[in-house]
């Protein structure tokens, strides 16, 4: 009895490996065409993590030749000011060392530039004042520049150095020539407006810059909001150094550069972050992969 073989069975068999092979080698290829991707977008987040390194280590440079504010000495802001630079410089040095040893030692990597990243986002938002993060004991914060004119045994150094910088008597000679109106749209520093002439709300008559006659009955002294209208002085070396808006005014002056400073950390800090983390996964999903 002969054998009962259907000729179509082999011509099955060998479609049937062939369509196994070609959806193995398309797989392979898109896997491949993903990995390839991935590989790409981690070398273009490395330049941009080396740029951002690089502009770091420029921020740093010019912190440590950047000229102190007046009178920053007496609050020895200088040296935060340099501690920082330095902090800066080991941040772009490590970022760069984590990015070179990504392939080899990921994890390490990661948790080795993540620590000084976070330190670095964390001051920069005390130093502009975030919620909660400012201290009086943090130098450079919001609030430990109050406190530190709160305190009149502080206030009389930083006084004595605003009036040793002559910065009321340059007012004066830059508005030698200036009437009562020109002066008032004139624009000042924090320091000139709260230090060299009385504040606005007093309503005192203008001679000249540091010289102004009080008009009698224009407000009640006794009252706290118009105090400073009672400390004001014609003397030169009294003046209104003693009001509590010139107090402001030298804090506003301080905020101003040290809040500027805060904003470009939490800017590099989470760029650099944020780069960080996206290269950590693509590299991982490539180990896996």
């Amino acid at each position: 009895m002969a054998e009962n073989t259907n000729p179509t069975d082999p011509l099955a068999l060998t479609i049937a490996e062939e369509t196994t092979k070609t959806n193995k080698h398309v797989v392979e290829k898109t896997q491949s065409e993903r990995v390839n991707r991935v590989k790409n977008y981690a070398g273009l987040l490395s330049i941009i993590t080396f740029v951002l390194s690089v502009l770091i280590l420029a921020s740093a440079i010019w912190l440590l030749y950047m000229k102190d504010y007046d009178c920053e000495k007496l609050l020895r802001l200088p040296r935060l000011q340099i501690g920082i630079g330095i902090g800066l410089i080991f941040v772009s040095l490590i970022s760069n060392i984590a990015v070179l040893l990504r392939s080899r030692f990921p994890v390490p990597g990661f948790f080795l530039v993540m620590v000084p990243l976070i330190v670095m986002l964390t001051m920069g938002l005390a130093l502009v004042g975030a919620n909660k993060l400012e201290s009086r004991r943090l130098m450079a914060t919001p609030n430990w520049f109050r406190e530190k004119v709160r305190h009149n045994d502080n206030w009389e150094n930083i006084k004595s150095c605003i009036y040793s910088t002559g910065t009321c008597d340059d007012l004066v000679s830059r508005s030698l020539n200036l009437r009562a109106f020109d002066f008032s749209i004139k624009k000042l520093s924090s320091i000139e407006d709260g230090c060299c002439k009385p504040p606005s709300t007093c309503q005192m008559q203008y001679v000249n810059a540091t010289f102004w006659t009080k008009v009698e009955g224009a407000v009640d002294e006794s009252q706290q909001r118009y105090s400073d209208c009672a400390t004001w002085q014609n003397d030169q070396s009294i003046l209104c150094y003693n009001c509590g808006s010139c107090r402001h005014g030298f804090v506003r002056v301080m905020e101003s550069k040290w809040k500027n400073l805060g904003v470009l950390l939490i800017l590099m800090g989470l760029l650099l972050i944020i780069a960080h983390i996206l290269l950590f996964v693509m590299v991982m999903w490539e180990h896996y992969n």
